[in-house]
């Protein structure tokens, strides 16, 4: 069977168009969302959630605090990497005004959130995440996603999925030396 070279030149040139328009789209959709670049520098959106105790917590109450902002959930293999880390470095960083909170972000009941952060040990608040928080920090559609604050309350840092330890205790440094609490104490 012959193929008929115009037939052929027009399907190339319609698929390039359309992987064209699909890029730019996707360039203009990544601009116009509250990502990393419109984020980092500015102050965290404020939230009020619910500990697994039964209190809400708000990210302002925190303000003088370096933080580190976790979403997770029970389901996310890297999250249960990461979290003896987040004990072992909330023991270590806390004394020096640092506080992790973990957001968690799956559809578990609070008992079965509360019973897994039991078996994991965990030593810092975890809160029941909602869509609309997530949404407010640019979409969290990587788990785990973390966001550090420093203690003016101004978001710094942020990673997608896991991480190695020493990144985090970079990003902690940073969030701890930065902040007008810091140079009040100086």
């Amino acid at each position: 069977m012959k193929r008929n070279p115009i037939v052929l030149f027009f399907v190339a040139a319609i698929v390039a168009a359309m992987l064209f328009a699909g890029v730019r789209v996707a360039r203009q959709n990544r601009a116009n969302s509250p990502g990393k670049g419109q984020l980092i520098g500015n102050l965290a959106p404020d939230f009020d959630l619910p500990t697994l105790d039964g209190k809400n917590l708000k990210l302002s109450d925190l303000r003088g605090k370096a933080v580190l902002l976790n979403f997770w959930a029970t389901y996310c293999g890297p999250c249960k990497i990461e979290m003896p880390w987040f004990v072992e470095l909330q023991k270590e960083y806390g004394p020096q005004g640092f506080q992790i909170l973990g957001v968690a972000m799956d559809d578990a009941s609070t008992e079965d959130i509360a019973k897994f952060a039991k078996e994991m040990g965990v030593n810092y608040p975890i809160l029941i995440g909602k869509d609309s928080v997530a949404d407010s920090y640019g979409g969290v559609n990587v788990l785990p996603t973390t966001f550090f604050v420093d203690r003016d309350g101004k978001l710094i840092a942020r990673e997608f999925g896991l991480r190695s330890r020493s990144d985090f205790v970079d990003d902690i440094k940073k969030a701890l030396s930065q902040g007008r609490a810091v140079q009040a104490q100086k």
